[in-house]
């Protein structure tokens, strides 16, 4: 029996607003809301959410060492920066991160921008909840809110580099 067996048959299926949700702080300002994570399927090696991010916000730059990203533009215009190169982005705009490859998400559209990103090994989720606040249907948009002073520490720890 290989590693895998435990996975054989097993499937999780949410719906928008099934997961938690984070909002997140400046710059990016908007929310992430992680979807399959390993605490929703056990299965530790990918984990899958969306990033909202605000008019005028962005994703500081950043790489992660151990991990790949896919990011997949749903809604919303802007770009994004990739090894120091401008990417325009729009719905179905998709991207590959390999390791220790520097990118940046900019929202320079009329609208919120919206990123499904896919992650692997899992991790990215725990970010977005260790810098958030949690948020919850209903809630009206917080007032902009500053990154915890220790978020160098909390990216380092969490295998992102390059911030």
């Amino acid at each position: 029996m290989s590693g895998n067996e435990e996975f054989r048959g097993h499937s999780v299926v949410m719906q928008p607003g099934d997961g938690p949700s984070f909002w997140q702080p400046m710059p990016a300002n908007g929310h992430a809301d992680p979807m399959l994570f390993p605490g929703i399927t056990r299965f530790g090696e990918l984990s899958m959410g969306y990033q909202t991010i605000a008019i005028g916000g962005h994703v500081r730059e950043h790489s992660h060492a151990d991990q790949v990203e896919l990011q997949i533009c749903f809604k919303g215009q802007g770009h994004i920066m990739v090894d120091g190169k401008r990417h325009n982005i729009s719905p179905g705009s998709s991207a590959f991160l390999g390791y220790d490859v520097k990118h940046a998400i900019y929202n320079d559209g009329n609208d919120e921008l919206v990123m499904l990103w896919v992650i692997t090994p899992s991790g990215l989720e725990d970010f977005f909840e260790t810098i958030g606040k949690e948020r919850c249907p209903g809630d009206t948009v917080p007032e902009p809110f500053e990154r915890p002073t220790d978020v160098i520490a909390i990216e380092r720890s969490m295998g992102m580099n390059d911030t």
